[in-house]
């Protein structure tokens, strides 16, 4: 077990594989920590040095005060991959991981010779709904919100069975503060423009029983990426890689191929 610090935020991370294998970055979606990574990894090649890390407030990482940055989210995981020699990596971001994944392209391209932009957009919801959603996180807890999250995260038939409730707990074992910490830096994102101004390989992943980010809205932000792939995993929702795993893990494997990653 790893933390980092990294002045105003201690973050826990992990790094597995060999020192010389080609770098992976994993950023995962509001309301998770870096187990949301675990169905996939094993369907991964071998060889990969992947990490994973917990933003401020979620999982075994420190919370600071409330609100947050999309500027500090990001500038935290420029630091992590500054500290552990993590140039030229494929960077796969899902949700609010997708948005630090693009901010990052933008300020340190050396750091990414390519991304994945699952169930995210360059902006994402408006600034009513997120200033709602941190008021009922500081009035009844994420506790309040759970049901609602996990009918958006989770397709009809996930939902039906009972694997949805481990990731009920874990959304509702993050910190209220991180939570609504981490929901202010989405409201306050908008990367249309940026984000049209990136040269790099890109695919997007989106699901089609997604209510957070649909698959229209995945589209249209890696189709402002010229070249750029987009691929639907049906039957899923806000976390195909919970989901279908075997097919997430086959979409990333085939676009590290194609770029030459690996």
């Amino acid at each position: 077990m790893e933390l980092a610090d990294l002045g105003d935020v201690r973050l826990y991370y992990r790094i597995d594989g060999p020192a010389d294998g080609a770098p992976v970055v994993f950023a995962n979606s509001l309301g998770t920590d870096m187990r949301l990574w675990d169905p996939i990894l094993p369907l991964l090649p071998e060889g990969l040095r992947i990490l994973r890390f917990d933003k401020p407030g979620h999982g075994l990482s420190s919370c600071p005060p409330a609100p947050y940055t999309m500027g500090s989210l990001v500038r935290h995981t420029e630091a992590l991959m500054d500290l552990h020699g993590f140039k030229d990596a494929l960077f796969v971001g899902l949700s609010i991981g997708g948005m630090i994944a693009q901010g990052l392209a933008v300020k340190r391209l050396d750091l990414m010779r390519a991304m994945v932009l699952s169930n995210t957009a360059a902006k994402i919801g408006t600034k009513d709904m997120w200033a709602d959603r941190i008021d009922a996180v500081k009035k009844g807890g994420i506790e309040s919100l759970a049901d609602a999250v996990i009918e958006r995260w989770f397709s009809r038939a996930f939902c039906a069975g009972p694997q949805v409730e481990l990731w009920r707990n874990m959304l509702a074992q993050q910190s209220d503060t991180g939570y609504a910490g981490c929901s202010a830096a989405i409201s306050g994102t908008d990367f249309f423009t940026p984000t049209s101004g990136l040269r790099l390989p890109t695919l997007g992943i989106a699901g089609d029983e997604d209510g957070s980010t649909p698959p229209d809205m995945v589209r249209e932000t890696v189709n402002l990426i010229p070249g750029s792939q987009f691929h639907l995993i049906r039957g899923t929702g806000h976390l195909p890689c919970v989901e279908k795993p075997e097919e997430f893990a086959k979409v990333l494997t085939d676009f590290m191929r194609a770029t030459g990653h690996i």
